[in-house]
C-alpha cells in the first residue's frame, strides 16, 4: 500500500487539487479515497512515479513569462459593434417542418436575421444524440460531438421526397403539440428517410446539392469516427429493440468493446445499415452548410455560432467508440455551493488530460474543428475546462469529488490554431466559480467572455453599461432562465421551489432579494439615460410594461463595449415556460417547449419588431 506521503505527492503530480471550496467558501481537504479514486479514474497506477516537467497536464513556462496564443477576430469588429439573434434550433415552429425546428427553418430564420441587421445566429448544441432513445434530448449530454443530430435533417429537401397524403395527418399532429414530441419526430423522420434511401443509393434520386461523389468523399474523410459512430447507432437500436437499452453500458459485455469479433459479425451482417446512418450524417452535414451559406448571402458577417458541449453521455458513442481517451471512472460535476450545497454530479464523461491535446489531430482540435467548419463563432460551454475539471468517481456523492488539472496553455494554443483555420471568433462561457487568473488568461487568447445581465452585479447594483468588457458577449439570459419578463415576475424562483430544488424558507429570501434587484436593475437604466416605465414597481407589471422593460434592457447591453450582443428569440415571443430548468431532470420538460409562434409570423410581433429597431439604432451596421 502506497503511504500517504507517497500518495499526495502522485496526485498533485498529476494535477489532482489537495482542496476542494465548501458552500461557506471555504476549502476542505481532499480525501486519501479520493485521491485514490481519481487517480484511477485517470489511469495512474499507484505505484507509478512520473516526472513532472514530461507530465502533459502542467502549464508550460512560468508565470508571467507564458506566450499565450491569440485566437481569430474578424477585422471588421476592430471598427464595430455587432448583435444576433440567439435561439433553440428545435423550438422552431413552422407551417412546413415536422414538429421539430430543423435546417431549411435555421436557413429561412438565416433570412430573416439578416434582414433584421442582425450578424449572427446563437444555437443549442447540434451533436449527436441517441437516435435509439430520442427522450435524452439535452443537447447538453450528446452521444457525440463529433457528429450531428439527424432529427434535424429537413426530409421534404432531401432527394427523392414527393410527400405523400397519410403522412400528412400525422405531421399535422406533429406541429401542432406545444412541445417536441422527441419519441414521434424520430419515428416518422427516420421511417421517411428509410424510405428514401435504396432509390437514393441506387442513383435514381440524383440532385447537385446532393451528390453521391460528395458522400462517397465524406465518407472517406469520415473515416473510422464516423463508420464506428454509424455502427453503434446500428447496434444501439438493435439493442433497444432487445431491451438492452440505448446506453452501451447495459449491453451484453461482447457488445461493449468496439473492436470485438461479436461487433465485427454485427457490423458485417449490417453493412447496409451502417451505410444508411452515415448517409443521414452526410445529409445532415448538407444542409447544416446549406444554412451557414444563406447566412453569408444575408448578410450575417459571423454567421452561425454553435455551442459547444463540456462533455459526452457516459455510455454513448464516444466513449464506446474512443474508450482510450476518456476518463472512465469518474464523470464531471461541479463542488458544493451556496446554490447547490451537496455539489453537482452532471453525469458527463471526459477527456483524459494526458490524451485531450495528443496527437497530430488531439481529441480536442478534432472536437472544435467539428463545430467550426460550419460557424462564424463557438461557445465553449463551461470554459474553465481549459484548466480544470471537477471530477466525481462513479458512485460516490458529488461531495467526494476533487479538482483535476487540464494542460490550458497546450488547449488556448489548439484553439488559436482552430479558429485560425476556420476564421472562427471564440466565446468562453465562465459562469460560477472561475479559477483565478482565468478571465485574464481567456481574455489575453483573445476569447470572448460571457456576461449575462443577472450575473453582473454585486451587493451595491448592476454594473454599470460602460463597465462591461469589449472583448464579450453580452446578452439578457440563456436557456437555463426564464426571459427577462419572467425574472422580474421571479417566476425562476417560484420554478426552483415548486419543483423541490430551493426550501420554501429560502424561496422567501430570493423573494425579497429580488424585490431588492428589481430596484438596483431600474437604478442601472436610469444611469444609461434609458427610460424605465413609471408603472414598473412590482413584480406584478402588466405585459404592454414588461415589453417596454424588455426594449430597455436590451438598449442596455446594446450600449456596453462588448463587440457582440445577442437577442433571445424567446425573449421577444414573450415565452412563459423555460427552455431548461436546471436541477430538474422528470418533473419539467426540459429542452421540449416550443415558441408560441409560427416562424413565418415572427416579422408581425409587435415585441420583436421594437427590440430589432432598438438595436439596429444602437448598433447600426457600419
Amino acid at each position: 500500500m502506497m503511504k500517504s506521503a507517497e500518495l499526495d505527492k502522485l496526485a498533485r503530480l498529476h494535477g489532482i487539487s489537495p482542496t476542494r471550496p465548501s458552500p461557506e467558501n471555504r476549502e476542505v481537504a481532499v480525501s486519501v479515497a479520493t485521491k485514490r479514486k481519481i487517480l484511477s479514474a485517470l489511469n495512474i497506477e499507484l505505484t507509478a512515479t512520473a516526472d513532472p516537467l514530461t507530465g502533459s497536464q502542467g502549464r508550460q513556462g512560468k508565470p508571467g513569462g507564458r506566450k499565450i496564443p491569440v485566437s481569430f477576430l474578424p477585422d471588421f469588429l476592430s471598427g464595430t459593434k455587432v448583435w444576433g439573434v440567439s435561439l433553440q434550433l428545435y423550438e422552431l415552429r413552422s407551417a412546413r417542418n415536422w414538429g421539430i425546428g430543423d435546417f431549411k427553418d435555421l436557413a429561412d430564420m438565416a433570412d430573416l436575421a439578416g434582414s433584421l441587421g442582425a450578424d449572427f445566429i446563437g444555437l443549442n448544441p447540434l451533436h449527436a444524440p441517441f437516435l435509439a432513445d430520442p427522450n435524452r434530448c439535452s443537447p447538453y449530454e450528446p452521444s457525440s460531438r463529433q457528429h450531428l443530430n439527424p432529427l434535424y435533417i429537413a426530409v421534404d429537401e432531401v432527394p427523392g421526397f414527393a410527400g405523400c397524403p397519410e403522412l400528412e395527418g400525422e405531421l399535422e399532429r406533429l406541429r401542432q403539440s406545444d412541445l417536441v414530441d422527441y419519441i414521434g419526430v424520430a419515428r416518422t423522420k427516420l421511417a421517411a428517410l428509410r424510405d428514401l434511401w435504396p432509390a437514393w443509393r441506387q442513383g435514381h434520386a440524383g440532385d447537385e446539392d446532393y451528390n453521391p461523389a460528395d458522400f462517397d468523399a465524406f465518407v472517406a474523410q469520415g473515416g473510422d469516427s464516423l463508420r464506428l459512430h454509424a455502427l453503434f447507432e446500428c447496434l444501439s437500436s438493435s439493442m433497444v429493440e432487445h431491451g438492452a437499452g440505448a446506453g452501451w453500458q447495459r449491453w451484453p459485455a461482447e457488445f461493449r468493446r468496439f473492436d470485438s469479433a461479436a461487433v465485427g459479425e454485427f457490423e458485417r451482417e449490417h453493412a447496409d445499415d451502417v451505410r444508411f446512418h452515415m448517409w443521414l450524417q452526410w445529409l445532415a452535414h448538407c444542409q447544416l452548410m446549406q444554412a451557414a451559406d444563406r447566412a453569408r448571402k444575408a448578410c450575417l458577417r459571423i454567421g452561425l455560432y454553435l455551442d459547444l458541449a463540456v462533455g459526452e453521455a457516459v455510455d454513448g458513442s464516444a466513449t464506446w467508440s474512443g474508450p482510450d481517451i476518456y476518463v472512465s471512472k469518474a464523470t464531471i460535476g461541479s463542488p458544493p455551493d451556496p446554490f447547490a450545497i451537496e455539489g453537482q454530479d452532471w453525469h458527463l464523461a471526459g477527456y483524459l488530460p494526458s490524451k485531450i491535446a495528443g496527437g497530430g489531430m488531439s481529441p480536442y482540435r478534432r472536437m472544435v474543428s467539428t463545430a467550426m467548419r460550419y460557424a462564424g463563432a463557438i461557445r465553449i460551454d463551461h470554459a474553465p475546462a481549459v484548466r480544470r475539471l471537477f471530477l466525481v468517481p462513479l458512485g460516490d456523492r458529488p461531495d467526494s469529488g476533487a479538482y483535476v488539472r487540464y494542460p490550458e496553455d497546450r488547449l488556448l494554443q489548439i484553439l488559436a490554431e482552430a479558429s485560425a483555420e476556420h476564421r472562427c471568433l471564440v466565446i468562453g462561457e465562465s459562469l460560477g466559480m472561475i479559477p483565478k487568473g482565468l478571465q485574464e488568461d481567456l481574455a489575453a487568447a483573445g476569447i470572448l467572455s460571457y456576461r449575462i445581465l443577472s450575473y453582473e452585479q454585486d451587493e451595491n447594483g448592476f454594473q454599470p453599461a460602460d463597465a462591461y468588457p469589449v472583448l464579450a458577449l453580452a446578452c439578457i439570459s440563456t436557456h437555463d432562465h426564464q426571459t427577462l419578463a419572467g425574472w422580474w415576475r421571479g417566476a425562476d424562483i417560484q420554478d426552483r421551489c415548486e419543483h423541490g430544488i430551493v426550501p420554501p424558507d429560502l424561496t422567501e429570501e430570493h423573494f425579497k432579494h429580488r424585490k431588492r434587484e428589481r430596484r438596483h436593475l431600474k437604478a442601472a437604466f436610469k444611469a444609461a439615460g434609458l427610460d424605465v416605465p413609471p408603472q414598473l414597481m412590482a413584480a406584478r407589471a402588466s405585459q404592454e410594461t414588461l415589453q417596454d422593460l424588455t426594449v430597455s434592457a436590451y438598449r442596455f447591453i446594446a450600449r456596453t463595449p462588448s463587440l457582440l450582443t445577442a437577442v433571445r428569440l424567446a425573449d421577444l415571443t414573450d415565452e412563459k415556460r423555460p427552455t431548461n430548468i436546471p436541477g430538474t431532470s422528470h418533473s419539467y420538460p426540459n429542452w421540449k417547449p416550443k415558441l408560441s409562434v409560427l416562424l413565418e409570423d415572427l416579422l408581425s410581433v409587435p415585441l420583436l419588431k421594437r427590440v430589432t429597431a432598438a438595436m439596429r439604432e444602437e448598433r447600426p451596421r457600419g
